[in-house]
């Protein structure tokens, strides 16, 4: 079988086991992309999130990553839905941590389909990865034609919208590889101009302002310049995508376990102030929203109030 057939093959049994798109690029250190990383870099505008700064190589060179690597796969999820709170005045969780942590779902699905490409192929060698090692996963979509990094620094695709992880294969094996896309941003500013923080200016985002940032990240307080900005998020942002007119064409995931709980919509402000340990255990099992931990949510929970 040649590697046609492999790309066929491979494409087909992604999108079986749910993946919105596939994409291939060969391999290589990310000559556009390092520039622009370092520069990103030196401006501070990670915040305090050293480990940005940290495997700068490998980041930039999935070969490091994976010994003899000759394919980066890029493979989007769906996790677009339009279930909101009930209560607008409740504190706001983004979408993507409704339900279950995206990284045991995909993770799974990537093995999947690592064994797939494995008995198809027979000798082959390579990691899968959710967001678990030094990789510029933006960098490598668009690389595979899979979308355009937008104003507001997020990957985003004409049918489809942003509201999508973004996952990899980094493999030995060859395939056909894939082309980039073109910018449509145009002269759009909606995200620059909705961002309740100022955090985006065009294809740049300040880490340290952004919402997001902010209330996952961020170990310390939340500086009280943000007092009256935090638009009620109190787990993430999803601002500068819900304003995005490419997000028009989002569809519904189909993926059982990215439903949310119901909690997560009928809780009122009332009920989340006074949210206990032993409840958040239970409506964040196996949660994104663990990774904040019980006390950080519940301090910018009060921070919001």
């Amino acid at each position: 079988m040649g590697v046609t057939e492999y790309t066929i093959k491979l494409k087909a049994e992604a999108q079986r086991l749910g993946f919105l798109s596939c994409g291939i690029s060969e391999a290589g250190f990310l000559e556009e992309e390092a520039p622009r990383f370092e520069k990103w870099l030196k401006e501070d505008r990670h915040a305090k999130m050293g480990y940005m700064a940290n495997h700068f190589d490998k980041r930039l060179d999935p070969t490091l990553l994976v010994p003899g690597a000759k394919s980066v796969i890029s493979l989007l999820f769906n996790y677009y839905t339009e279930a909101e709170p009930q209560d607008p005045e409740a504190p706001k969780i983004a979408k993507y941590a409704y339900g279950t942590d995206y990284h045991l779902v995909l993770k799974d699905k990537l093995k999947t389909l690592f064994q797939f490409l494995q008995t198809e192929i027979g000798d082959l060698n390579g990691r899968v990865f959710v967001d678990s090692a030094p990789v510029l996963e933006k960098a490598w979509a668009a690389k595979s034609g899979l979308g355009w990094v937008g104003k507001n620094t997020n990957l985003i695709a004409k049918s489809t919208g942003s509201f999508f992880f973004i996952t990899e294969i980094i493999c030995d094996a060859e395939f056909d590889y894939d082309g980039p896309t073109t910018d449509h941003c145009g002269s759009c500013t909606a995200c620059i101009d909705a961002c309740p923080t100022e955090a985006l200016t065009p294809y740049q985002m300040d880490a340290s302002k952004c919402i997001s940032y902010l209330t996952i990240e961020l170990k310390d307080q939340i500086p009280t310049e943000f007092q009256d900005k935090m638009d009620q998020w109190a787990f993430g942002c999803d601002v500068c995508q819900t304003v995005c007119p490419w997000n028009r064409f989002a569809q519904t995931h189909q993926e059982p376990a990215f439903e949310p709980r119901q909690e997560l919509l009928d809780y009122s402000a009332k009920d989340w102030e006074e949210l206990t340990r032993e409840t958040f255990d239970v409506i964040f099992k196996n949660s994104a929203v663990k990774r904040a931990g019980f006390d950080r949510f519940k301090q910018t929970i009060g921070f919001l109030s």
